[in-house]
C-alpha cells in the first residue's frame, strides 16, 4: 500500500478511537484501541516496536519503543498533552532516521477535534 492511502488509514482509525473515547485518557488507553482498528482494517501493527541505537560498535537493543509500526513502514507516535512541541516532533524523527522510514504520524489524542492533533513527519534523509 502506498503512503498517502496507508496514512489515510491510520487517521481514519485514530479518528475512529477519538470519537469513540474523546480527550482524557492514557497515552496506553489510545495505543491499545488504535491497534485494534489498525488490525481490523486488516493492517499488519506492531506495538512497543523496539528500535535498537547504535552508536558506534556499542549497540543498545532496547533504547527505544516506537508507539506503533504499521505495515513496517510508518511510525506512529502517540501522545496525550495539552500542545504537541518541538520536542516531540524531534522524538518522531529520531525514530524514523533510526529505522530508516520514510513517514511518521505523530497523534495528539488531548484535543477536541483530533484534526487538530496530527502531524505528517518525513525523514528528509530517507533513502528506498
Amino acid at each position: 500500500m502506498e503512503d498517502s492511502k496507508l496514512s489515510y488509514q491510520i487517521i481514519r482509525g485514530a479518528i475512529e478511537v477519538h470519537r469513540a473515547l474523546g480527550p482524557g485518557l492514557l497515552e496506553s488507553a489510545y495505543q491499545e484501541c488504535l491497534h485494534y482498528e489498525l488490525s481490523e482494517y486488516g493492517l499488519f501493527v506492531e506495538r512497543e516496536k523496539p528500535m535498537p541505537i547504535i552508536y558506534k560498535e556499542v549497540r543498545l537493543d532496547h533504547g527505544y519503543r516506537m508507539d506503533l509500526l504499521v505495515e513496517r513502514k510508518v511510525v506512529v507516535e502517540l501522545k496525550t498533552v495539552e500542545q504537541l512541541t518541538d520536542v516531540h516532533l524531534a522524538q518522531t524523527l529520531t525514530y524514523l532516521k533510526l529505522g530508516h522510514f520514510h513517514l511518521g504520524l505523530l497523534i495528539n489524542f488531548h484535543v477536541t477535534l483530533l484534526k487538530d492533533g496530527v502531524r505528517q513527519v518525513v525523514n528528509p534523509a530517507f533513502k528506498p
